[in-house]
């Protein structure tokens, strides 16, 4: 009797299941899930740019504005920090991410391509594919090819059960990604699909691409997706040329909106012409993925940059507000509010839309006085030794900062010249600021006068950020990648510092700062009830700071970004500890916390 018990609870398990499965698929005209027609309206959100603690909460705003569906890219450089080495843990499982959305009653539209552009670090890439000798990204290069193909077999094992095939709310893969922008080798993309299919994506792929690089950019037999339209015969004319004369009709990135790079305005665009637009893509029976709905923040050095000659550099801000419909800290915004009216317009029948939740409190934080400061020169980590400088991918450091020192006999004056620094440098002698080397204005030297004597030089550098874009993608090393040389003669003899501030709670104690050195600086804080808060970085000068141990992004003067949002779900009742890293300004001691961003203002460079 047991036994019967026992199969019969199996067989009802299987049957519950099996009622739980779904269908997707294409008709001629519009995708098809269990049969019947379904319009995608997606919306882009990305995990490591949001608290994992928070992501419940995004989601739910997503269903409140009218969503049915959120779009994902999977950032390899997360995955796969140095070679061999996988992380699908914490703000970076994604598995866990996909199955929230599946609990909130949301699709999935999986963007799991080896590049992924998205303002964000290398497009995606891990810096240690720059130390593979001959390895060419996006091609057919066998280095490549290898180290892509043990990756996404990784992810696979992670999202695959979560395919609409397997029972899952993964109803697309996206292979590649706006490949036509970058080349046009079909073959390349055949081993794409060979590639996921191998992994376990055995559903519907699709490529993506703008308008004018559809030709270059799909794979036929695939959905061509469109980038970048908002008229509805254009999408239906451009899909269907490149789809044997027919649908579904998908715009995989339909942009309301736009980012921000360090010494550029703020970027907005009208939420009512966008509110129009979206009506009129729904009205003709467009699918769309909203390219952002959420931007949230870049933290942790992972924003890219763009380059696309050598003409100029242009490093992202660690804001992606994006002036999103959902705003950097999750909370509705008048765009938000229009386009949910616009959806509501074209809801099945009898489909209501939930009630949008109350906007997070925010908190302002009384003052904070750091006054706990260390020297940067005085935590500095054992050297490595070189000739020559060695740049970060030789020193086996994604990101942050690298130290530079050499000695040199001084009594004279001359040019002090690095060629092809990235991204940012300050220098100094004898300890004493000599100016500061700015890749954006191709800043590449200045004049200095060295003291009698043995001098010591050293250069600071930061990395900035990796071209996420373009034709330079693989021009990406970072450090000082040639020489320095001073009134036309090359310096050797160099010991480099690795600096990647990757836990700041590992940092040792160091001695007071003093002078123009960079300092470190501490301070405990308390709460009585956590909230939502603003740092207002206005008055310090270049840096980052950290909140109990997360790396809330980066700041600099320069603009638009002037403050730095911490999210509720990292502050605790009770003790907070901050730290700051403080490049240009450290005298500053005083951190305030305001209830609303800036993102708008530009100073004088």
């Amino acid at each position: 009797m047991k036994g019967l018990l026992i199969i019969l609870a199996l067989l009802l398990q299987q049957a519950a299941s099996a009622q739980q499965q779904h269908t997707f698929g294409y008709g001629d005209e519009h995708f098809l899930l269990d049969g019947k027609p379904f319009q995608m309206i997606s919306g882009e959100i990305h995990y490591p740019r949001v608290p994992q603690e928070a992501w419940r909460q995004r989601m739910k705003m997503a269903k409140a504005m009218g969503l049915n569906t959120i779009g994902t890219y999977v950032f390899w450089n997360v995955h796969e920090p140095q070679k061999g080495t996988y992380d699908f843990k914490a703000n970076h499982d994604i598995a866990a991410f996909v199955k929230i959305a599946q609990e909130e009653g949301l699709w999935v539209i999986l963007r799991p391509s080896p590049y992924v552009c998205a303002e964000w670090e290398f497009g995606g890439y891990p810096y240690w594919l720059q130390n593979e000798k001959g390895l060419k990204v996006r091609s057919t290069e066998a280095k490549y090819l290898a180290a892509y193909r043990s990756y996404i077999n990784q992810v696979g094992k992670q999202l695959a059960p979560y395919l609409v095939t397997r029972g899952g709310n993964i109803l697309m893969v996206q292979i590649e990604n706006e490949y036509g922008s970058y080349g046009a080798d079909k073959e390349y993309l055949r081993i794409n699909e060979e590639m996921f299919r191998q992994a376990g994506f055995d559903c519907l792929l699709y490529t993506c691409d703008p308008a004018k690089d559809v030709a270059k950019g799909y794979l036929p037999g695939f959905l061509p997706a469109v980038n970048g339209l908002d008229n509805p015969e254009k999408v239906k004319s451009m899909v269907r040329q490149y789809h044997d004369g027919k649908g579904p009709f998908y715009v995989a990135e339909w942009y309301p909106a736009w980012f921000d790079w360090w010494g550029e305005k703020h970027h907005t665009v009208s939420a009512s012409y966008y509110a129009n637009k979206l009506d009129t893509l729904l009205g003709g029976g467009i699918s769309i993925n909203m390219y952002m709905f959420h931007g949230g923040s870049t933290r942790g050095f992972m924003n890219g940059a763009n380059c696309y000659d050598t003409s100029f550099y242009e490093p992202q801000t660690s804001s992606y507000d994006y002036d999103a419909p959902l705003d950097e800290a999750g909370n509705a915004t008048p765009k938000f509010n229009l386009f949910r009216e616009a959806i509501a317009k074209h809801l099945p029948a009898g489909h209501t839309l939930p009630a949008v939740p109350a906007a997070k409190p925010t908190i302002v934080i009384p003052d904070i006085q750091l006054t706990r400061s260390s020297s940067l020169f005085s935590i500095l980590p054992a050297p490595k030794s070189s000739p020559d400088p060695l740049t970060f991918e030789a020193l086996r450091q994604p990101y942050g900062f690298v130290l530079y020192r050499t000695k040199v006999q001084g009594g004279k004056q001359g040019v002090l010249s690095i060629k092809e620094l990235r991204d940012y440098g300050i220098v100094f002698i004898n300890g004493e600021r000599a100016g500061v080397l700015d890749r954006r204005f191709k800043q590449d030297s200045l004049e200095v006068t060295l003291p009698k004597g043995l001098v010591t030089i050293d250069i600071l550098v930061e990395n900035l950020g990796r071209i996420n874009f373009g034709p330079n993608l693989l021009k990406n090393e970072k450090g000082i990648t040639s020489q320095v040389t001073f009134a036309g003669t090359k310096l050797s003899g160099w010991q480099m510092f690795p600096l990647p501030f990757d836990d700041v709670n590992k940092l040792p104690k160091g001695t007071t700062a003093k002078g123009e050195a960079p300092a470190v600086k501490r301070a405990v804080f308390n709460i009585t009830t956590p909230g939502d808060t603003y740092l207002d970085m206005s008055a310090w000068g270049k840096g980052c700071v950290w909140i109990n141990g997360h790396h809330l992004g980066r700041y600099w003067s320069v603009g638009p970004q002037q403050s730095l949002y911490v999210p509720v779900e990292w502050l605790k009742k009770g003790a907070n500890e901050v730290v700051v890293l403080e490049l240009l300004k450290p005298d500053q001691q005083v951190l305030k916390s305001r209830s609303t961003p800036i993102l708008d203002v530009l100073n004088p460079q």
